[in-house]
Parts: C-alpha cells; sequence; structure tokens
C-alpha cells in the first residue's frame, strides 16, 4: 500500500487544542477588552476563526482580532495543546501499512506544525487554513483515501475527495450527527482507527485483481 493517503484532521481529532485555545481567548480578551465566553467557543469548536470571532468583534474588527489570535496563540496555545488518545498509534498504523499521513486543517499552518511538534506527532505533510469544501480539495490533490475528523465539515470535506470519511465523535459533535452528516465510517474514538485501518486494508487486499 506504498500509494496509501490517509488524511486527518487536527483540532479535537488529532489533538487536544481546547486548553490552548481557551487560554488564548482569554489573553485575547483581556488585551482588546471585548470579552468572550470562551467556554462557549471551545463548546462549538470547528467553524473557521473568522465565523466565531464575529460573534465578538464588530464586523470591521474582525480581520485584526483574527491576526492577533493566531500571534498570541503561539504563546497560549501550543502550550496547551495535548495529544489526544490514540493519535501516536493511528500514525504508527498509517506509516506500518507503508502509507503517508497528511493533516488538513482549518488551523493557521505555522501554529499547527508548533502544535504537532509540541505534542511529539510526526506527520509527511501538514497544510493549514483549510475548512469544509477547501479541505477536500487538498486531500484530493494529495489523493488521500480515507480523512479523519471530527465534524460534519470535516466528513464534507471527505466527500468531496471522493476519500472514506471516518468520523471520531471526540469534539463537540456527537455520534448521530456526525452520521446523520453522512460518515462513511464512525469510530468511538481515535484509539479504534488502528483496528479498522488494518481491516480496512485488509478488505482491499482480498478484493478480486488486488
Amino acid at each position: 500500500m506504498r500509494d496509501l493517503v490517509v488524511g486527518f484532521d487536527l483540532d479535537m481529532t488529532l489533538v487536544d487544542s481546547s486548553p490552548g485555545i481557551r487560554a488564548t481567548l482569554h489573553s485575547l480578551s483581556a488585551e482588546t477588552g471585548v470579552p468572550i465566553d470562551a467556554d462557549a467557543v471551545v463548546a462549538r469548536l470547528g467553524p473557521k476563526l473568522e465565523t466565531e470571532l464575529a460573534h465578538w468583534f464588530p464586523t470591521d474588527r474582525v480581520a485584526g482580532a483574527t491576526d492577533r489570535f493566531r500571534a498570541l496563540y503561539a504563546e497560549h496555545g501550543v502550550p496547551g495543546t495535548f495529544a489526544m488518545p490514540g493519535a501516536t498509534e493511528s500514525l504508527a498504523a498509517v506509516s506500518t501499512a507503508g502509507g503517508r499521513s497528511i493533516v488538513v486543517t482549518a488551523k493557521y499552518e505555522p501554529n499547527a506544525i508548533a502544535c504537532l511538534a509540541h505534542v511529539g506527532l510526526r506527520v509527511d505533510h501538514v497544510v493549514g487554513w483549510r475548512w469544509g469544501p477547501a479541505k477536500g480539495e487538498t486531500l484530493a490533490e494529495h489523493r488521500a483515501a480515507i480523512y479523519v475528523g471530527d465534524t460534519p465539515a470535516d466528513v464534507e470535506g471527505a466527500g468531496v475527495a471522493g476519500a472514506v470519511a471516518v468520523a471520531v465523535p471526540s469534539g463537540p459533535h456527537s455520534e448521530s450527527e456526525l452520521e446523520a452528516a453522512g460518515a462513511d465510517v464512525l469510530l468511538r474514538s481515535l484509539e479504534e482507527f488502528p483496528a479498522w485501518l488494518d481491516g480496512w486494508l485488509g478488505g482491499r487486499l482480498s478484493e478480486p485483481g488486488s
């Protein structure tokens, strides 16, 4: 399976970024004087940062606030990032199968790379600033066969690329929401991914003509 490419979302799929996001929002609020309910933001992680900050800042301040958030994130967000259970094992399973892993995330790419380095997760490629259908376009460019994520937008991105949409309810969305979004595979957690991948690969190798 040397041509196998598996895509992963980052926030709440490979890493728990909620403590770092909460800390960054507190810092942004203190600096700008704009009240932000960080707990409410963390409870609905998934939308683009610009969309989220538009709930708290006037339209003419959103662009500046997002730029400042990304700058503050390097100081407050990256140290508050933790690997999700099963993340190391899932990436290792892709590597053991002879495949490559790619992270496709809405996060600002330098911060995404810094978060992965902080928690010690190694992937073959990282593409940031992608959300929903745009994730799918990137996955298609890299010929990803699978995309693992925790939001309906991740499921949508997988569909755009024609990839198998593997969903994990480790973020703000329930199993029923992910199923309704059209997930092809629903795992209880990322810890189940290595065994699922092994079974999926075994099924492909047993297909006629393989």
